[in-house]
This record gives structure tokens, C-alpha cells and sequence, in this order.
């Protein structure tokens, strides 16, 4: 339920109604549409930059106290009140600005940087208590199901568009806020999390920078997990930014309406229900390195595609291909990190993992904004370069991936 939960956040917030709510209080024109792009794609790298400077400390927390859910609950509800606080903002009413911008949009854009800081966070705690559900053979279906039951949650969060009138996108983020709300109360209160084993209070919370770094250096006798690693940052990479202006780019490049867009995201999402589901039987038949490197194939396809798409049914095919390997992705790769990584260690490399995965979101969506800026007087063709050059983050990752050990050693 929780998956179920914070993927309306993900879908209606991330992904759907804050780039069309930029785009239409911004976009005015075929080079300020990319300028909209360019907020967009640097307001996520913003929150990205303070994930990667504090997502070392939670594995640390969670290695140290035994607790997940004592931290969980309190980031989601820091970050369901941000969302709360964007939809006030966007109806603020003002004539107030700073910078060029109305201080409406900027309070958006602020809000939109803590809720989802605070909803990456909160999956670092999230993820790691996947460990504690199975046992290896039962953990890539219980991940394979989790992911799956999460885009089912973005095909009800979806209920808000006919909220959507005059696009007023900016009507859909109290209702998506309230749903994230709605949802997580099972893991809040129903929930028992397993006592936790020791604590050690007494130790400095600054001392956690310490024992990452220590866990960067000790990585080199787990060799295989810190492969993967770097893989993952490019996988993520590309991943993260399509999600971010997907939307965008299928309303300003290929022409889809708001309804049209609507559909194809509905289309992907059952496509990343089906990958979801499908990954976790692939995974468990052929291994997670495999399923892995298949996972990044079917992304490079769909990132050609869509980077090269001249007609709406090209990108059709390149959303649904896409869909299966974003739902793919998130199951293969949480169950090779399980089996990468020492069960004592765990919380700590998932934090490391994290920050693997969230330093790419830097890198991505700065990368992209980087491009629509600079190419904005070219209009739509700096959206398509910024898109392909997401190719080449995917080809690179799988490069890596392939030298992951088929055999997965011991630390020595």
C-alpha cells in the first residue's frame, strides 16, 4: 500500500501535473517552452543535490537503530504537507515577483523541491525494509508485486484530471496530496515493524559521513555491488530525467493534448505493471544480473525511439516500451542489491546505493536543462538532442553492468 501511495505522488506530481503546470504558466513560446523545460528538469536536480548530501546519514540510521518505519512515517508526512503547500501556492494570487518569476510559481517550484526531497527519503527506509519481508527466493516476487500494486496507485491517482479545467493544472496537487495521505495510513498504523536488534545513541550524528566513507573504501572487497553501482547511476540517470519531462515533451516535440498524454501515461503504466509483474518471474528464472542487462535493453529502444519519433505512433510504442522498463528496473535492480550485499551491511549500501542513484539525478535532469537551455532558440530540436543524449547514460551504464561478476563473491 505504501508502494500504492507514494507512486500517485511520484505519477501526478513528478511525472504528470507540475511539468504541465510549468509549461503552462511559462510556456509561451516554442523556445520558452524549453525554458519551461529547463525549470523543470533543474528544480529536480535541486532536490536531488540535497538527497545525495544527507541519503549517506539514513543507511547509517537504519544500521545503527534497527528502525525503518520510525523514520518513514515522518519524511512522508514532511513531504505530503509540501505537496499541500505547492497547491496553495499555485492559487496564490500576486502580482509579487523575484527574479522575473511571480512569487506564486516560485513558491511552487520551492515547495516542489521539499516534497520531493522528502519523498526520495523516505524510500531509502522503504526499500531497505524489503529484506526483512522474505527470504531470497521470495523477495523478487514480493518486489515484482510491490512495484506493480504501485502503478495500479497512479492509475487511481489519475481520478484528479477532470479537476483539470481550463488547465488549471495546479487544481490537482491538494487532491494528490490527500491521496498520498490516504493511502500510506496502512503502513503508518498497521504496520508492525520487527524490534530492532541494538542502539547505540550515544554516537554522533556526524559521525555517520565518517562511516559511509569508511563503507566507500571497504566496497573493494565487494566488488560485484560496487559495480553495479556505477551501472545503476547511468541506468538511474536516464530513468529519473525521462520520468521528469516525459510529459512535456510528448505535449511541446510530438503534439499530444493533455487527454492524449493522459492515455499514453495510462498505456505505460499498465506496461510497467506488466514488466513488474513479468521481471519478477525473468528475474527469478535467469538471475538478477540478467534480468538486469535485459531491463537496459529494452530502455535503449525506447529512448531511440522516442528521441527519433515523427509520428505520435512511433512515441506510442516508445512509452509502452519504456513502461515495461521502468517497472522492470526498480524490480531487478532492488533484488541483485540484496544479492550483492551482506545482510549486516545492508541498510548501509542501499544508503549507498541512494546516493549512487540520486547523484544521478543530478547529473540527468542537468544535463537535459543544460541542452534545452542552450539550444532554446532552435526550438523543438533541443528537446530531441537533449533527450538522445540519455542514450548514450544507458549504453555506458550497461558497458558496466556486463563486468558484475556472474558469480557473486563473498567479502574477503
Amino acid at each position: 500500500m505504501y508502494d500504492f501511495a507514494n507512486t500517485i505522488f511520484s505519477s501526478n506530481i513528478v511525472t504528470v501535473f507540475y511539468p504541465f503546470y510549468l509549461k503552462e504558466v511559462l510556456g509561451s513560446s516554442e523556445e520558452m517552452n524549453q525554458i519551461a523545460s529547463t525549470f523543470i528538469t533543474y528544480s529536480n536536480a535541486v532536490s536531488s543535490l540535497f538527497l545525495v548530501l544527507l541519503s549517506p546519514l539514513f543507511g547509517v540510521w537504519i544500521d545503527r537503530t534497527g528502525k525503518k518505519k520510525a523514520y518513514l512515517v515522518p519524511f512522508t508526512l514532511v513531504a505530503i504537507a509540501a505537496t499541500l503547500l505547492m497547491g496553495l501556492s499555485a492559487l496564490w494570487r500576486t502580482d509579487s515577483a523575484w527574479l522575473g518569476l511571480n512569487l506564486s510559481i516560485l513558491g511552487v517550484l520551492f515547495f516542489f523541491m521539499i516534497a520531493k526531497f522528502f519523498y526520495n527519503s523516505s524510500l531509502i527506509f522503504y526499500d531497505s525494509m524489503i529484506s526483512d519481508l522474505g527470504n531470497e527466493r521470495e523477495i523478487p516476487l514480493i518486489s515484482g508485486f510491490g512495484v506493480a500494486v504501485g502503478y495500479i496507485g497512479t492509475l487511481v491517482g489519475l481520478v484528479v484530471y477532470p479537476l483539470v479545467t481550463g488547465n488549471h493544472f495546479e487544481n490537482t496537487f491538494i487532491p494528490s496530496a490527500a491521496m498520498f495521505l490516504l493511502f500510506s495510513l496502512p503502513i503508518m498504523f498497521l504496520f508492525k515493524e520487527k524490534p530492532a536488534k541494538t542502539a547505540d545513541r550515544s554516537i554522533s550524528l556526524l559521525s555517520g559521513y565518517k562511516e559511509i566513507w569508511a563503507t566507500f573504501k571497504e566496497a573493494r572487497h565487494y566488488q560485484a555491488a560496487f559495480t553495479f553501482m556505477i551501472a545503476y547511476f547511468f541506468f538511474n540517470d536516464a530513468i529519473a530525467t525521462a520520468i521528469a519531462v516525459m510529459a512535456v515533451y510528448a505535449n511541446t516535440v510530438m503534439g499530444f493534448s493533455t487527454g492524449q498524454f493522459i492515455l499514453l501515461y495510462l498505456v505505460s503504466t499498465i506496461s510497467s505493471i506488466i514488466g513488474s509483474f513479468l521481471f519478477g518471474y525473468v528475474t527469478r528464472s535467469l538471475g538478477a544480473k540478467r534480468a538486469v542487462t535485459l531491463v537496459a535493453c529494452v530502455l535503449i529502444v525506447a529512448i531511440a525511439l522516442a528521441s527519433l519519433a515523427t509520428q505520435q505512433s512511433m512515441f506510442w510504442a516508445a512509452g509502452s516500451l519504456y513502461g515495461v522498463s521502468m517497472g522492470a528496473m526498480w524490480v531487478t535492480s532492488r533484488t541483485l542489491i540484496v544479492q550483492l550485499t551482506p545482510e549486516e551491511k545492508r541498510g548501509q549500501f542501499f544508503g549507498l546505493f541512494a546516493f549512487s542513484g540520486k547523484v544521478s539525478s543530478i547529473v540527468g535532469p542537468a544535463l537535459y536543462g543544460t541542452i534545452t537551455l542552450a539550444f532554446a532558440s532552435h526550438g523543438n530540436l533541443a528537446s530531441r538532442l537533449a533527450l538522445g543524449s540519455l542514450l548514450v547514460l544507458v549504453v555506458i551504464g550497461l558497458l558496466v553492468h556486463v563486468r558484475v561478476p556472474k558469480k557473486l563473491p563473498s567479502a574477503s
